[in-house]
């Protein structure tokens, strides 16, 4: 395929047109993309790399039949939402069938922070109050009503920089938060903080408007909210006047597998008042949507102010969204990821057994998180290590990222089309490093693992700059490339069992 720029002259271009708070993939070394199909990326030599973080891409990157679907809207017609067109109709008709039946009222708009900054409006209006609780580490959109109640983000800048209006409820994380695998009820525990939260609000003479969450944590580390965790604290809200918002923008459109919505995950009797969708929605194109029950939709209307949104349930766009919507269906793919993510789990908590660094595995269908340690005891988040893995496989032409608050969680949520043989190659590969990597640090010995009588923990030289970088700036986007490896490979492995095993939903 014939480029316009070399890959030197696009980056060129690009730092010279093209904000520089507008990351890239390792930025040491930035890769080129021109094509994808399906859970593959190809870049400008035509070298093939595995897609393993792309949710967006929900169906398969470039999947015929939503080409189609856009192509042939795109010849007859597009135009906004104020003309009568039936794509918009049968679109909502689908869309909320997938859903309890309260929430039957749709309103699209474009990205993810377009609807749950208008999740927020609904939430405002329907209820009279302005505060806002939100997870620990959470992150909901790239828009100043977003970045305010999103810890991820505005912490960066400095506690002082929350705003009085936002509550900051710790993360249901059974892993690392303060109630974890080992408490009786952590459900209760994390929802009776979120109580206290509304009484102290209270004494103060704020108001609670909503409590938004992920349905599942993504940036937050891929964390899984424990059974029972929403009813409690949907009781607690309701109660304190406000409403539930599940922000299923990163996990929706059947990625659990098991049920079409993440929230679905925590029982039949939970129901949030609003839910958000995004990314996967159109596969790439850019297209979202709020659902909500009729009785706050119709709050919101009684302001006597029309919302109206130029591009959003326009023709096209709710034609691609139908066309995804058939393709999972008619490929199966919920069922693909029941059967590929059990697979992986599988093959992952192998892997957990023979290697100290890894910590935790965690997920449902295909979104599933590895948390790497120093040290399982003491569950120290190896950053650098981390970092250091998902360098080293996109070397092995595998695209995998890390997140959570320390950056050493390593995120699988790839395309829903991916296979058991995608997910054997990657753990072959990731199972190689962690043993090289273990091997040039000493983390085996330290962990008890090693049968040799001396061993102490040596950081490779091209480890440490990245180590110390990113324990004084966790929560910077990008991290520099580790440029060789100075480890041995060894055959063979010691087992060790599992930490204490952890209750969780599972598919």
């Amino acid at each position: 395929m014939s480029e316009l720029y070399s890959k030197q002259q696009t980056l060129e271009l690009r730092r010279k047109h093209i904000g520089p708070s507008c990351k890239v993939f390792f930025s040491n070394d930035p890769i080129k993309i021109v094509r994808a199909q399906g859970q593959y990326m190809f870049d400008e030599n035509g070298e093939k790399y595995l897609d393993c973080i792309n949710n967006v891409a929900h169906i398969g990157h470039a999947h015929p039949e939503v080409t189609k679907a856009a192509v042939n809207q795109m010849e007859l017609l597009n135009t906004n939402s104020r003309f009568l067109h039936d794509n918009l109709v049968q679109y909502a008709k689908r869309l909320t069938a997938t859903l309890p039946d309260r929430l039957s009222v749709c309103y699209f708009v474009n990205s993810g922070s377009e609807a749950n900054d208008l999740a927020l409006r609904l939430a405002r209006q329907y209820s009279g109050h302005q505060d806002i609780i939100t997870l620990d580490n959470a992150y909901h959109g790239h828009v100043t009503s977003l970045i305010d109640i999103s810890p991820y983000k505005f912490l960066q800048l400095g506690k002082e920089a929350k705003k009085e209006y936002v509550h900051v409820a710790p993360s249901p994380d059974i892993y690392r938060g303060k109630y974890r695998e080992d408490h009786p009820d952590p459900a209760s525990a994390y929802a009776e903080d979120v109580r206290r939260i509304i009484q102290e609000a209270q004494k103060k003479g704020h108001k609670i408007a909503a409590f938004i969450a992920e349905s599942m944590q993504s940036c937050g580390g891929q964390v899984i909210p424990p059974a029972g965790y929403f009813q409690k604290v949907a009781e607690y809200v309701h109660n304190a006047g406000g409403v539930f918002i599940a922000d299923e923008v990163q996990v929706g459109f059947g990625r659990v597998g098991k049920h079409f919505w993440s929230f679905q995950l925590q029982g039949e009797d939970f129901v949030p008042d609003i839910v958000t969708m995004g990314k996967p929605i159109g596969n790439g194109h850019p297209m979202s949507c709020v659902v909500t029950t009729r009785e706050i939709a119709e709050a919101f209307g009684a302001t006597g102010m029309e919302y109206f949104n130029t591009f959003g349930g326009n023709p096209v766009s709710c034609a691609i969204g139908l066309a995804v919507l058939d393709v999972i269906e008619k490929e199966d793919l919920r069922a693909n990821a029941v059967k590929v993510g059990n697979y992986l789990m599988e093959l992952l908590n192998e892997q957990k057994e023979k290697h100290p660094l890894i910590g935790d595995i965690r997920g449902v269908g295909l979104f599933i998180g590895v948390d790497l340690v120093k040290d399982r005891d003491k569950r120290t988040p190896a950053t650098a290590e981390a970092q250091h893995v998902i360098y080293k496989l996109k070397e092995q032409r595998i695209l995998l990222s890390a997140d959570g608050p320390y950056r050493n969680i390593l995120k699988f949520k790839p395309p829903m089309c991916f296979t058991m043989e995608n997910a054997r190659h990657v753990v072959e590969n990731l199972d190689v490093l962690l043993e090289d990597l273990e091997e040039a640090t000493g983390i085996r010995c330290e962990n008890g693992i090693s049968e040799k009588p001396a061993c102490k923990r040596k950081v490779p030289s091209d480890m440490q700059t990245t180590e110390q970088s990113t324990e004084t700036n966790s929560q910077s986007e990008g991290v520099s490339h580790i440029k060789r490896a100075a480890c041995r490979q060894k055959n063979g492995f010691h087992t060790e069992k599992p930490v204490v095993p952890c209750k969780r939903i599972r598919t």
